[in-house]
């Protein structure tokens, strides 16, 4: 394993000491070290890999210096435009360095949302034209692959990427966590609105902690899952599922659970709602202000106004709720008003240790959720 010290070290010796991207639960332990160790200026957690890459680029072309992305390699899909059309050779030619956990790496055990996208990465990969190397694990031969990718982002003016293995990196763990004080965990939340659920009302839960809650609650209360559409991937586009089907099964409610860093990372679909304007539409982010179920990297949705910002986007009605009286009020008001109708609730971080996962496939849950939209038609 590598020392997330040895190799943030390493790359300073090379002159790399700006940092940028989306937290992934491969590289947490080295996100966390420059999380504690980086100055705020020289360290920024993007609301999406895309925009990762253009906040590089400018740091490149005002400093001439070597900017460092991480990221999933689920978020090579939301990078693939600004490397493409920007950052490549034909294009600005700007160097960088890419630091991209394997999720899905064929042969390793790992969840159904990252088998394709394990399968193809290195392909991806090439396909762009990105030179990589699977980060070894070995440190002297670390210090090597990062003399080597200095030398090759100098030469050619072009982006590098780091591939990252499971277990790559050595523990660390975050010192300088954003704790909250607020009253309510997520998973009593999400409780508590799943309990005032209808049972013709449809629920679109999003891709992490979210859905595995929501499924524990059924399973809990001895009820089926076929009003749930548990989402195990597209991170950030929860609310455009759920707009899609509101749009088409008006006699339904439809339920939208989210969380802050899935909303921030595509915030612009907030306007799409707000325009089509569905009134069977509920939209509900589940706000701890963090990256919880990869590390607990902070985001800044408590430093910015979300229910504001619904509203101006279009949104009929919104609330932002911070403890249990409020929640029970909300809710006695929301059900009997027209959406869309965005609802903040402000949750404590963290989630049980032995919280599960569901037991049904990802296709099983779609079926069973396709069968019960369509029952009435």
């Amino acid at each position: 394993m590598i020392n997330p010290q040895y190799f943030y070290d390493t790359l300073l010796n090379k002159g790399i000491d700006f940092y940028c991207g989306v937290p992934d639960s491969l590289l947490k332990d080295f996100c966390a070290y420059i999380t504690d160790n980086v100055e705020e200026k020289k360290h920024f957690i993007t609301a999406n890999e895309g925009a990762a890459i253009g906040l590089a680029s400018g740091y490149n072309i005002a400093t001439g210096r070597y900017p460092l992305v991480y990221m999933q390699n689920s978020g090579i899909g939301n990078a693939v435009n600004p490397l493409l059309s920007l950052a490549d050779q034909m294009v600005y030619s700007i160097p960088m360095v890419l630091l991209i956990g394997w999720r899905g790496e064929p042969g390793v055990k790992d969840e159904p949302q990252h088998i394709k996208q394990g399968a193809v990465t290195l392909d991806l990969l090439r396909v762009m034209g990105i030179e990589y190397v699977i980060l070894s694990e070995n440190q002297e031969e670390v210090a090597k692959q990062v003399d080597d990718c200095v030398k090759y982002i100098s030469s050619q003016r072009a982006p590098f990427a780091f591939v990252v293995k499971k277990q790559t990196f050595d523990n660390y763990r975050l010192k300088s966590k954003v704790e909250n004080s607020y009253a309510i965990s997520r998973e009593d939340a999400v409780r508590f609105v799943a309990s005032k659920v209808e049972k013709d009302d449809l629920i679109i839960a999003t891709t992490g902690m979210i859905s595995r809650e929501l499924y524990e609650y059924r399973e809990r209360n001895g009820q089926g899952h076929q009003q749930d559409f548990l989402m195990v991937g597209s991170m950030g586009h929860a609310s455009q599922i759920a707009l899609g089907i509101a749009l088409q099964k008006n006699d339904r409610r439809v339920f939208c659970f989210d969380g802050d860093g899935a909303i921030l990372m595509h915030m612009g679909s907030l306007s799409t709602v707000g325009c089509y304007a569905p009134s069977n539409y509920i939209h509900i982010v589940f706000n701890n202000g963090a990256h919880d179920s990869v590390g607990g990297q902070p985001t800044v949705a408590f430093d910015i106004d979300l229910v504001k910002i619904a509203a101006a986007c279009g949104y009929k009605n919104t609330y932002s709720i911070s403890n249990h009286e409020n929640l029970e009020k909300v809710f006695q008001t929301c059900l009997n008003e027209d959406g869309p109708i965005f609802i903040e609730i402000k949750v404590s971080k963290g989630a049980r240790a032995d919280l599960g996962r569901p037991k049904t496939s990802a296709l099983e849950n779609k079926k069973t959720f396709e069968t019960n939209i369509n029952s009435n038609d």
